[in-house]
């Protein structure tokens, strides 16, 4: 379709336009030349025809193509309406979403020995399951799906706790838990497999006549921090006609090799996918991207695009791919779209906000302090999408005598005359006279312990939950419910990159102290 704004002087020719646009042909415009007037209503009554339109269309409105002609004289101007192009919008109603809450978390692991990935505690009060659970409610899409299977009890009770009721509305919507269970016949004895057997698991559930109107389904990781207009990532792949869409940002040398990297043609189409390669695989899925919008600076330090783990697709595609094309393919990101790269229409969404996967205790350490800083890429308060979480009831904060610095301090907390620095501190920690918290994640406590609980187990020789007096503590992650002696030093000293202590209740990985959850450190322990 032709469409154009032109301004038009006396005398004004024109070349006759076609289906493929302006070409040699009769001069004028519609295959017309005008000597005239626009007020000659002549005019109009010969344009209008070419345009088959039958009156002069006055005011424009959103989403509506038109030419307009205009002469020398400023009060001379006419408004053709021309053949139009609606959009199709996404509907949120149509479309659903699955959370993968159900992987075993090895590389999250010690804070994974008795919670599943997305219950971790993140940013003082929050869990991680509130990133995707949060993105969905902003952007309108209320049927959520949560497939749960390792340490799942503490995710369905902050699940329970948070989103059933609590004044979050999801209208006609829901959020349902697909836990992992075993069925009638051999097949039905396994566990899932890997993020598509688990879905594949449930295709009945999509097949469902509530479920009928689902168009496009969302697959979401349970372990990323980011904020997403979900509708938009939707909508690029309904405009594209994709088949399976996914959501991919420019990533640096250091982590490349831990995601699928993806080769994207001139129109965004996916031509190659590769996951998580190595050596000279991984130097051949480089790409320059400066066409994705990134500086020439930014893109030298950037210079793969990764899959973020967050796709759409069609529902009937989907069940496709999983019932008939492949059946016995388990994980999405190393077996499904590879596979449906050389088949299908795979598009991809460049995300340009901030995103990190925090799948590993390192990324998990660096995006918590990250939130620290005076001006944070990513801040988990915005008034028009706010992160939602259990409302706990908690008391405010009660600080004496402490310096502060560069920290956040979350609901119900007790801190007295200690020293608190780029650290994170849980709701309900209790923090004694003279402790000092440097670059340290304190994930807090599940309960409180009243002041005589605190006297009898300290007359008794005991360590009550929270951390005793005159202890120093340096880049170390403090798991729930932890009980600190007084005197204790954790600095990693020696550099420790990698030891497995459990028995005096810590890991160290990647030169990171994790004290377990609800473990002991007697007083006056040096790690």
């Amino acid at each position: 379709m032709d469409s154009l704004c032109v301004t038009l002087k006396p005398n004004t020719h024109l070349r006759k336009p076609t289906q493929g646009g302006l070409c040699d042909g009769a001069n004028g415009f519609l295959g017309e030349r005008f000597r005239e007037s626009f007020s000659n209503r002549v005019w109009e009554n010969r344009v209008s025809k070419a345009l088959r339109t039958e009156k002069s269309v006055n005011k424009a409105r959103p989403g509506v193509v038109r030419s307009v002609l205009t002469s020398k004289d400023l009060e001379e101007a006419m408004t053709l309406k021309v053949p139009t192009y609606h959009r199709r919008r996404v509907d949120p109603k149509n479309v659903a979403s699955i959370i993968l809450g159900g992987g075993a978390g090895t590389q999250l692991f010690p804070l994974t020995s008795r919670a599943a990935t997305p219950a971790v505690p993140v940013g003082g009060c929050y869990r991680l399951i509130d990133i995707p659970m949060s993105n969905c409610i902003n952007s309108n899409i209320n049927k959520i799906f949560v497939l749960t299977q390792f340490n799942s009890t503490s995710l369905n009770r902050h699940l329970a706790r948070t989103y059933f009721g609590n004044g979050i509305n999801f209208g006609d919507g829901f959020v349902e838990v697909l836990a992992a269970t075993q069925t009638p016949g051999e097949a039905g004895m396994n566990w899932f497999q890997g993020t598509a057997d688990a879905v594949r698991q449930f295709v009945w559930v999509f097949e469902d006549a509530k479920n009928s109107n689902v168009e496009n389904i969302l697959i979401l990781s349970g372990d990323h921090l980011y904020r997403m207009d979900y509708t938009d990532f939707v909508q690029s792949h309904v405009d594209s006609n994709a088949d399976i869409t996914l959501s991919c940002a420019a990533v640096g040398d250091s982590r490349a090799s831990d995601y699928g990297l993806v080769k994207i043609d001139s129109r965004g189409r996916i031509i190659q996918f590769a996951e998580k390669p190595r050596g000279a695989n991984l130097r051949a899925m480089q790409a320059d991207t400066t066409l994705l919008g990134l500086s020439p600076q930014d893109a030298l330090k950037s210079p793969y695009v990764a899959s973020m783990g967050v796709y759409v697709f069609k529902t009937d595609i989907l069940l496709e791919l999983l019932k008939t094309r492949y059946p016995t393919s388990n994980d999405f990101g190393s077996e499904i779209i590879p596979a449906a790269v050389k088949e299908r229409n795979v598009q991809a969404y460049i995300f340009r906000d901030y995103w990190e996967d925090i799948g590993r205790i390192k990324s998990f350490y660096d995006a918590n302090l990250a939130l620290t800083e005076e001006f944070p890429k990513f801040q988990f308060y915005d008034p028009k999408t706010p992160f939602f979480t259990s409302p706990r009831f908690l008391p405010p904060t009660k600080i004496e005598k402490c310096r502060v610095v560069d920290a956040i301090i979350s609901h119900g907390c007790f801190l007295q005359e200690c020293l608190v620095q780029r650290s994170i501190v849980g709701e309900r920690s209790r923090l004694n006279y003279g402790v000092e918290l440097k670059d340290t994640i304190m994930m807090g406590a599940d309960s409180y312990q009243t002041e005589p609980e605190i006297a009898a187990l300290l007359a008794r020789g005991k360590v009550p939950i929270g951390i005793g007096r005159n202890t120093k503590i340096r880049k170390c992650i403090i798991d729930k419910n932890a009980k600190i002696g007084k005197d204790v030093m954790i600095m990693n000293k020696d550099g420790v990159q990698e030891a497995d202590r459990p028995e005096e209740g810590f890991y160290i990985r990647e030169g990171i102290v994790i004290v377990v959850e609800k473990a002991t450190i007697e007083d006056g322990k040096v790690i």
